[in-house]
């Protein structure tokens, strides 16, 4: 499974960006899909999780400003955030939990198999 990460930039705060994976792999529609941030000096950190069946998990530093979402028939998710803080400024890094029809979705990033090479996304104030 390759990964690959797009539409990181330098926003203003309170702006917007949308960050998509695009994913290689026939089984995509059966993986958990998730998206990690990692700031300089600080752990990666979970933000947002969806299961094949498009339950999502979100983490509470971002509720009601960012959305996940994914289209498995171009083996694709995406990451919508909105009212976007300095403190958001990170990499960002889409990742694949790759058992079939997974029941519930991981925060730890030890429980994703695949990684994509992350995006920069830098939020000035």
């Amino acid at each position: 499974v390759q990964l690959v990460e797009s539409g990181g930039g330098l926003v203003q705060a309170g702006g917007s960006l949308r960050l998509s994976c695009a994913a290689s792999g026939r089984t995509f529609s059966t993986y958990v899909m998730g998206w990690f941030r990692q700031a300089p000096g600080k752990e990666r950190e979970f933000v947002a999780g969806i299961m094949w069946n498009d339950r999502t998990y979100v983490a509470d530093s971002v509720k009601g400003r960012f959305t996940i979402s994914r289209v498995n028939a171009e083996t694709s998710m995406y990451l919508q955030m909105n009212s976007l803080k300095p403190e958001d400024s990170a990499v960002y890094y889409c990742a694949a939990d790759t058992p079939y029809y997974s029941m519930s979705i991981p925060t730890s990033g030890a429980d994703y198999d695949y990684w994509g090479q992350g995006t920069q996304v830098t939020v000035s104030s």
